[in-house]
């Protein structure tokens, strides 16, 4: 007799089988365009509402949990020509790390309307990446200067981007590539993790004395990493070529962590970072390595909808 396999048989077989990382049942959501090549997403619990930048013209799409097709919230327009990094703040305020421009902009999600942007002192390189939202503060990560921004904020504005931390004679030390990447704040504000793309190496930074500790993983490393979720004390880290996300279950003080079984999907496509959506992470394939002369991406651009694996 002939069997046909579900594609979910399939997937438990091959699994069964370590035949690679465990796959999630996934489906995704549409970014309209051709050269979207998305990196930066943000949600907030208790929304349905999700945003996704374009890193070549800095067009902002909305999306809607469960509705496949996104719409575009915020064109394109010169003034601002990319979008990475984005974060959502409880007063409906959008974050934008700006990349190479080393701006960082901020948007009313209900107006759509330009709040401020901010410079950042003018340099060789720089690329500013990734976003993490403490109750009084805006962090953003920049690749290629070893400098940690802060902009303040309270609910009802925002004060200055300030170059809060140096990291010349820390324990991050900064070398070719991509460099600080992804980064998280603990729920309490009390200390921001990041991770350096390189190196693969977790940091611990605390906040009141600005000291860096790198995280203890036992020998494991994180090469490639890129966006992150802090869910409890689970570390969610996107490892980008490798198409692989990972977990890593952290100790208490968030100094030491174990590196636990990574997962994929068969969708993903050069995964840059995540969001969480109840016990699903929304995943953006911006296919990085499909961007160049002579090189096709495939269309549609698309965010992934992931299981977490239980």
């Amino acid at each position: 007799m002939i069997r046909i396999l579900t594609a979910g048989l399939l997937t438990s077989i091959l699994a069964a089988c370590n035949f690679g990382p465990p796959v999630a049942t996934t489906s995704g959501y549409i970014l309209s365009g051709s050269s979207v090549f998305p990196e930066g997403i943000t949600h907030q619990a208790g929304s349905s509402a999700f945003y996704v930048g374009s890193t070549t013209d800095g067009t902002i799409f909305k999306g809607k949990l469960g509705t496949a097709a996104t719409q575009v919230f915020l064109p394109a327009e010169a003034a601002r020509p990319t979008a990475v990094g984005l974060k959502l703040d409880p007063q409906g305020r959008l974050y934008i790390a700006g990349g190479a421009t080393g701006k960082v902009f901020v948007y009313n999600v209900a107006t759509k309307a330009l709040v401020q942007s901010f410079d950042t002192p003018a340099v060789s390189a720089t690329f500013l990446n990734d976003i993490a939202l403490t109750a009084d503060a805006a962090y953003i990560t920049d690749s290629q200067r070893p400098v940690l921004f802060r902009l303040a904020r309270t609910p009802t504005g925002l004060g200055t981007l300030d170059a809060w931390l140096d990291l010349s004679g820390t324990p991050i030390t900064y070398g070719a590539g991509f460099n600080l990447n992804g980064i998280a704040s603990t729920p309490d504000g009390k200390y921001l993790l990041v991770v350096q793309s390189n190196t693969g190496k977790l940091y611990r930074i605390t906040v009141a004395d600005k000291s860096v500790t790198e995280i203890d993983l036992g020998g494991e490393t994180l090469t490639n990493g890129d966006g992150m979720l802090l869910d409890g004390q689970t570390l969610y880290v996107v490892r980008n070529q490798n198409a692989l996300i990972v977990p890593v279950t952290l100790s208490a003080d968030f100094a030491s962590g174990t590196v636990g079984s990574s997962f994929t999907d068969a969708t993903l496509k050069y995964p840059t970072t995540i969001a969480l959506s109840g016990s699903a992470l929304l995943v953006v394939n911006s296919q990085f390595d499909k961007r160049g002369t002579g090189l096709t991406p495939e269309l549609p651009f698309t965010v992934s909808t992931v299981a977490l694996p239980r």
